[in-house]
């Protein structure tokens, strides 16, 4: 079955998905254009589907066992999606968060079955990207807020120490003279955070190649993800107090949130702009290096040659 035309399967394995997650699906999209925490799902399949145009590659079609180490993925996710129907979770959440999971494991499996391991190895990384359309539950979002929470908080208090500003911090409140900002949920930048790291992961995986350095990106869009939202307070507080009061309620308050997260993409394009210009020199040196040793190789069997020609004419001689 599998065999016969790879994209004439899939298509229809496509909309046999969207059937049965018909419900989730729309669950889904509503929670992404209710909640801007969670606004990044809409992008996810778009770009999935982006790179894996970018990198196709004709598929020799699929062998016997990646057939059928696909079918047993898409048994599997109808396993889950029957056993959720049944079990009626009572936390909708979960229930959502599940069955997006066992969702993305059909379409996993359906390209394996349909398109082979070598396409699949191919297409891993748009495959597991699809892994962030998994909106988290709430006993996995909160703890991940009230980090930023505190991390925002706790930049802010570097940022006005290395200013010169007397600062104080007790939880997610910073202390400065004549103001007190408090860090709530809303200002916890979980929405900006999340493009920041997605956005960080595309462009590694478009402009690098080697593995350490699409990791050494992550590891530092992470961290960068509080760092912007530190210095964002840290901001707002020197211009109300400096400046002008009513910028704590005015719209670079309510909308200045993407200043800071250029400000963030920059320093990231720069630190990718570094890794790609070294692992270039690095190429080139490779190269480089292979066509001396190719010349080498060259002038030795030349001089070799020149040996046993010199010694042939000693012996006729």
């Amino acid at each position: 079955m599998f065999k016969s035309a790879p994209p004439v399967v899939f298509a229809p394995l496509a909309v046999i998905a969207v059937a049965i997650w018909w419900n989730p699906l729309a669950s889904l999209f509503a929670l992404a254009l209710r909640n801007e925490q969670f606004t990044h799902i809409l992008l996810i399949l778009p770009i999935s589907a982006a790179l894996i145009f970018l990198q196709w590659e004709t598929p020799a079609g699929p062998s016997v066992l990646s057939a059928a180490v696909g079918s047993a993925w898409l048994l599997i996710a109808v396993m889950a999606r029957v056993s959720m129907v049944w079990i009626g979770l009572s936390s909708a959440d979960v229930r959502l968060s599940l069955n997006i999971l066992a969702l993305i494991v059909w379409w996993i499996g359906a390209f394996l079955a349909c398109f082979g391991s070598r396409a699949f190895r191919r297409a891993l990384f748009p495959l597991c990207f699809l892994l962030w359309m998994v909106p988290f539950p709430q006993f996995v979002l909160n703890p991940l807020v009230s980090l930023l929470q505190q991390g925002s908080a706790s930049s802010a208090r570097i940022f006005f120490a290395v200013a010169g500003i007397p600062v104080e911090q007790r939880g997610t409140l910073v202390h400065i003279p004549g103001l007190t900002l408090e860090v709530a949920p809303e200002c916890s930048s979980m929405r900006s955070s999340m493009m920041l790291l997605i956005t960080s992961m595309v462009c590694a995986q478009l402009l690098l190649h080697s593995f350490w350095r699409k990791v050494v990106v992550l590891a530092v869009a992470i961290p960068l993800c509080v760092v912007k939202n530190g210095f964002r307070i840290f901001a707002l507080g020197m211009l109300a107090t400096k400046v002008d009061p009513g910028f704590l309620t005015g719209r670079f308050h309510r909308h200045g949130g993407i200043l800071f997260l250029l400000i963030a993409l920059l320093l990231i394009f720069v630190l990718l702009w570094l890794l790609r210009r070294g692992e270039n020199q690095q190429s080139r040196m490779g190269a480089k290096g292979s066509a001396q040793g190719r010349s080498n190789e060259g002038r030795s069997a030349e001089g070799s040659s020149a040996e046993g020609t010199s010694g042939e004419g000693s012996s006729s001689g």
